[in-house]
């Protein structure tokens, strides 16, 4: 059964950084896409970031320059740098393959971004 467990978000002023880590139970990592994504209040969940087992990434437009996912499949992690963070970067951040496979959604990790 696969577990994934989101952890570094926090509360930041904008322009400042953060990395979140998304430490999995299981092995998913070797085979599968994974991807960051992100729900603001009053929007739909979005995917921000994702990447494949081989490493290439993909980033939405929004976070494109600023935002970096990586991923160790040795330690079933995979993480997001966040850089220059802006108001609009607020929301709770999860983990998950990509497409995402329902049962695997976590709690996320809050992340918010003041002005």
């Amino acid at each position: 059964q696969v577990q994934l467990v989101e952890s570094g978000g926090g509360l930041v002023q904008a322009g400042g950084s953060l990395r979140l880590s998304c430490a999995a139970s299981g092995s998913i990592f070797s085979r599968s896409y994974m991807g960051w994504y992100r729900l603001a209040p009053g929007k739909q969940r979005d995917l921000v970031a994702d990447i494949t087992s081989r490493g290439t990434t993909n980033y939405a437009d929004s976070v494109k320059g600023r935002f970096t996912i990586s991923r160790n499949n040795a330690k079933n992690t995979v993480y997001l740098q966040m850089n220059s963070l802006k108001p609009e970067d607020t929301a709770v951040y999860y983990c998950n393959t990509n497409p995402p496979i329902w049962d695997y959604w976590g709690q996320g990790t809050q992340v918010t971004v003041s002005s």
